[in-house]
């Protein structure tokens, strides 16, 4: 029966609260109801009240009355607990499949304190977080990543008990939040060429000296080496900043090409995501081909990221 009401309610929702990166919560759009804690409350003085009437004792009338004014009291606080509360999503960094996929939002308000907020995309699983007086409370929810591409959690529960637990205030918000999850790495070799030959020959790499992983001495640090090759010893012997050299590769750059490989398609895009980060961490230009897009040879972190995104996006709906 739920279920067939979802879409109309996701509909609702959609016009009464739309999708924004911050979200101010008033009256239209926060609900509230008895918890079922709440509920036995009121049950419980429905006999209270006829015993009063029926034995005519004011102290009966008073308790009931006192604790239904204390129901009616603690709507007017569950409900002032999240109004004028602001929700923004924070930027999210992006994660490989397989990984816990991390989102932040922040809760603000500059006129009043907010005590144990609940979020969460499950009733069941809410993180609880205070916002102290013109301050703001940051949230961190995980979230569990079964496929590749943009993953876009939805319509983020928020809610509060306090202070007495027998109401619950709660709001569906739609952060517009997003994100990207990369291939999850598989390493294997590249595809070896008709003549043979190894793996560096493969993908047109020769090494300088006896090997890629020889060390070939010492030399001044220069911004953009990587912070994994800096000989901390001589630093600490005041000598300076020092990165270890090591034996260069050279020859052609090597093509990741998703045709070339064998297997379904995850498989391959695994496959070049491995290869796309183990040469960027050799600092190795190299090109990518993908069926009907092409990324030029290039070196750095911001080819890295281009390399996975297309990864990560590809064969989606542009």
């Amino acid at each position: 029966m739920i279920g067939l009401f979802k879409p109309y309610w996701t509909r609702w929702l959609d016009r009464r609260i739309p999708a924004a990166s911050s979200v101010r919560l008033d009256q239209r759009k926060i609900f509230i109801r008895p918890t079922r804690i709440g509920a036995v409350y009121v049950l419980a003085l429905v006999p209270m009240l006829l015993a009063a009437i029926n034995y005519q004792n004011s102290l009966a009338y008073g308790l009931t009355f006192l604790l239904g004014s204390v129901f009616v009291v603690a709507i007017l606080h569950t409900y002032r607990n999240l109004a004028g509360l602001t929700l923004k999503a924070v930027a999210a960094e992006a994660v490989f499949l397989g990984e816990q996929g991390i989102l932040r939002v922040r809760l603000e308000d500059r006129r009043r304190a907010h005590q144990a907020i609940g979020l969460g995309w499950s009733q069941d699983a809410l993180q609880l977080v205070d916002v102290p007086v013109q301050g703001a409370g940051d949230c961190e929810l995980s979230l569990t990543t079964l496929r590749r591409g943009w993953l876009r959690p939805g319509r983020l529960r928020i809610e509060s008990r306090f202070p007495l637990g027998i109401l619950v205030a709660w709001s569906w918000v739609d952060l517009d939040q997003a994100l990207l999850v990369y291939p999850r790495p598989l390493p294997g070799e590249l595809p070896q060429s008709a003549g043979g030959g190894d793996e560096l020959e493969e993908l047109g790499l020769h090494p300088l000296g006896h090997g890629c992983d020889d060390f070939q001495g010492l030399r001044a640090y220069q911004p953009g080496d990587s912070r994994q090759r800096l000989h901390w010893k001589a630093y600490s012997r005041g000598q300076g900043l020092l990165i270890k050299d090591f034996a260069t590769l050279s020859g052609r750059d090597p093509q990741l090409d998703f045709a070339a490989l064998d297997g379904d398609v995850e498989t391959r895009l695994a496959r070049l995501c491995h290869w796309v980060l183990k040469l960027s961490a050799r600092h190795q230009p190299f090109a990518l081909h993908l069926p009907g897009r092409t990324l030029a040879a290039d070196s750095g972190d911001a080819h890295r990221e281009r390399c996975l995104r297309a990864l990560a996006l590809f064969g989606a709906a542009p």
